[in-house]
């Protein structure tokens, strides 16, 4: 079996580049077919794998880097169906690993990948705002998560964190920024076929693939990666200091109980703000939009995850 590696050298501040430097000479010590990419620039991953998979054929691909980097191989994978997904996660927030128990020792990673311990089907979104269509493997989301995602993007309060092993409270930060400076605004929520549901004040709504976003934040703590169903948090309705007392909650899914979180299942979801606010997938920053709309891919990837405990 051939194994073609994605490589984001500067993940994690540059820690993509030397985890990479462990990772292939265990390659070649055990002899294994691969070939290596490294992306240079934004979307270059995206590109990557859009080109790799032109053919029409079965591929093993192995993404070393974040959410990001692996946001940007879904995009660009033309039938997931045909495709195994592998992970060694180098990002600072990791979402995408957490749910299925991907190992974050880059070794132990390996290991989990060349055994190809356990295949489980994965479903990758879509989600289309303004005439724009995007993928997300994690999550997508309006509102308050996506402000810190496009402002944790654009600051150098990550990259700093990163240098000391600290990226996640990057994201702890300027939630709290966010939650003091930004406008709540009335949303309408359509589930599946059903009627609208309106809110007064949301702070967020998050479509969520993995239960897990945003550093760590166990939003929904039901989602099931493979379950062909997209779970929906929104946060409504709940003065700002209470806020701050629930957002620490949420780091173990113990949210969900307090009036104001509304938590939905559904194959597809459209949400509508009166005012643009921003959006993100996987943590990726949109640019801001009073609407989206988000699905399921028809087809599944295989993720190559650890032996069933």
């Amino acid at each position: 079996m051939k194994y073609t590696f994605i490589v984001n050298p500067k993940s994690s501040s540059g820690n993509g580049g030397m985890i990479w430097k462990r990772i292939e000479p265990e390659l070649m010590k055990r002899r294994v077919e691969y070939e290596v990419h490294f992306t240079k620039y934004a979307r270059h991953a995206a590109e990557i794998a859009a080109e790799i998979t032109a053919d029409g054929e079965e591929h093993v691909f192995i993404v070393l880097g974040g959410d990001g980097t692996m946001n940007e191989v879904v995009s660009g994978i033309s039938d997931s169906g045909k495709v195994i997904l592998g992970s060694i996660p180098t990002g600072s927030g990791n979402d995408f690993s957490r749910a299925p128990g991907l190992p974050g020792e880059p070794l132990r990673a390996l290991e989990v990948i060349l055994n190809q311990e356990r295949l489980v089907p994965m479903d990758i979104g879509t989600m289309r705002c303004g005439d724009k269509e995007y993928r997300f493997a994690v999550s997508t989301g309006i509102g308050f998560d996506a402000a810190v995602c496009h402002y944790v993007a654009k600051s150098g309060i990550k990259v700093l964190l990163n240098k000391f092993g600290l990226g996640k409270l990057s994201y702890l930060a300027i939630a709290v920024q966010r939650l003091l400076g930004d406008k709540r605004v009335p949303c309408r929520l359509w589930l599946d076929d059903g009627p609208p549901i309106a809110f007064e004040r949301i702070y967020f709504a998050a479509v969520m693939n993995h239960p897990y976003e945003g550093g760590g934040f166990f939003f929904c703590p039901k989602a099931e990666i493979g379950d062909g169903y997209l779970d929906v948090i929104v946060v409504s309705d709940i003065p700002v200091w209470k806020i701050f007392l629930l957002l620490p909650t949420a780091f173990w899914g113990k949210h969900v109980k307090y009036h104001g979180i509304n938590i939905y299942r559904c194959k597809k979801v459209k949400v509508e703000c009166e005012e643009a606010l921003s959006i993100h997938t996987d943590g990726e920053p949109i640019q801001a939009q009073t609407t989206l709309e988000a699905s399921l891919c028809k087809h599944q990837v295989r993720l190559i995850v650890p032996a069933a405990r």
